[in-house]
């Protein structure tokens, strides 16, 4: 009787201390990344924290209920973390709600579709809750590289000849029904609007004429083009997809170096020079998976490419391994069998872990439709990747070492778009010193860059695109 009495206290006290040590929990660190696509709030803590959620749509905000924690300076902290120009969160409040609960309410700038989620530890995190918030209104990346062209097409020299540039003709009067296009900048970012979003004088409807949307109509009678253009006369969109980025730095080099900033960097590059070229006189546009350092899943990286009909999906990355010896660039092209190395096995299934890193809420609801989606690459596709690498790889060998000669294959998850070529670029090894030391000076950057848009070139020269249509 005596020992059961003396169980049952100590049951009392073991249940006390798990709530005082839930109640105890420490907050590691408190992250904000905007990001025109959505903006993330992360929590990480050295214990599981368990929530409660709610949203209120008018004014649109969210209430996040947090159990197990206090008020402590690192929660505040996501207030000072907060940028004006964040695209998504007006401000954020952050209160003791009750005992042991701590109430965290994002005041939203417009409707969101919010996603709330805990992540297991892996990698340099610990216990992790996130807040996603995606704006329920986004506007179309296609429309968006039209209105880049548009705008070159507006800023061209009076001296030009008539009938010079047919392919901004063909696009103009496709894309003068839309209203929102005509007036974005030459390097637009993603916008996003919705129903409570403040409206600026600037941007009002009686003000249309003083923002520029008008900006595609001649102020003078066009001349008749008697030459007009051919059905191929069309934007060559080609998807830059730079690794990694927010909650997963990617690989980091002895000296610091992230992976995601210098892929980053290399996408900008290359970025400017598609934006000034043009196959067969048909003008190119870069489209990147994400322009800043946010994180992006690697199936919306496949449908982003796919959203706007891109010609070609380039993947960059810097490689890693586990010693500082192995050095040289990479491409890769989907596998649908095996890998062609047990080097390449081992690449793909590192890099296919970027989702649980950056992190996903794998309960969403399209994911397992998605995934069906990544598995229809086809035959035709592959062949298209391998000879995109190869015209990629003999030219990155001209300015850097080669870790391999050919293109190699492996079943990537972020080449598994159906229909447009794709391939991973490896541009070097990040892990080794003197290629860290490489990927961070900015003459080798160039060098590079000029290779890939070679490689692309080389591709198109002997694999036109296809005619087809193309509209917002």
């Amino acid at each position: 009787m005596k020992r059961r009495s003396l169980l049952q206290s100590g049951s009392v006290v073991l249940l006390l201390g798990l709530q005082q040590l839930a109640r105890g929990a420490t907050i590691l660190a408190v992250r904000l990344w905007p990001a025109p696509d959505y903006t993330r709030v992360t929590i990480e803590s050295d214990t599981a924290l368990s929530y409660s959620q709610t949203f209120v749509p008018n004014p649109p905000r969210l209430a996040v209920d947090v159990r197990g924690i206090d008020l402590n300076p690192a929660l505040k902290e996501l207030v000072a973390k907060l940028r004006d120009d964040d695209p998504n969160i007006a401000g954020i409040r952050v209160g003791q709600f009750g005992p042991g609960v701590v109430r965290l309410v994002v005041d939203l700038k417009h409707m969101v579709a919010p996603q709330v989620f805990s992540l297991v530890p892996i990698a340099a995190y610990q216990h992790r809750l996130v807040f996603d918030l995606y704006p329920t209104q986004v506007n179309d990346p296609l429309e968006d590289l039209i209105a880049e062209r548009l705008q070159d097409t507006a800023n061209r020299p009076a001296s030009a000849p008539p009938g010079s540039d047919p392919l901004g003709e063909l696009i103009s009067k496709r894309a003068q029904p839309s209203t929102k296009s005509a007036s974005a900048p030459s390097q637009p970012t993603p916008r996003v609007s919705g129903p409570v979003a403040p409206i600026s004088a600037a941007a009002s409807p009686d003000n249309k004429r003083a923002t520029g949307q008008n900006v595609v109509k001649p102020t003078t009678p066009p001349v008749p083009n008697l030459n007009p253009p051919a059905l191929t006369d069309r934007l060559i969109i080609v998807a830059l997809d730079p690794g990694h980025g927010g909650e997963d730095p990617g690989a980091i080099g002895p000296g610091g170096t992230r992976e995601k900033d210098v892929v980053l960097a290399l996408a900008h590059r290359l970025r400017s020079r598609i934006n000034s070229a043009s196959v067969n006189g048909n003008a190119m546009r870069a489209y990147l998976t994400r322009d800043a350092d946010f994180f992006v899943p690697l199936q919306k990286r496949v449908d982003k490419a796919r959203r706007v009909q891109a010609d070609l999906f380039i993947s960059l990355h810097a490689d890693a391994f586990f010693t500082p010896h192995p050095q040289g660039a990479s491409v890769f092209a989907l596998s649908q069998g095996g890998a062609s190395s047990t080097a390449a096995r081992w690449m793909a299934d590192k890099e296919n872990k970027a989702d649980m890193v950056g992190g996903l809420n794998v309960r969403a609801k399209d994911a397992q439709v998605k995934r069906a989606l990544l598995d229809m690459s086809t035959t035709a596709q592959i062949k298209d990747s391998l000879q995109l690498g190869g015209a990629m790889l003999r030219e990155i060998g001209r300015v850097g070492k080669l870790h391999k000669p050919g293109v190699e294959q492996a079943g990537f998850a972020v080449l598994k778009a159906p229909d447009i070529p794709s391939v991973l670029v490896e541009a070097a090894f990040i892990s080794n010193p003197d290629e860290e030391a490489k990927l961070n000076d900015e003459a080798y950057q160039e060098k590079l860059a000029d290779a890939l848009m070679r490689g692309i070139s080389r591709y198109f020269s002997k694999n036109p695109p296809l005619a087809r249509n193309r509209s917002a």
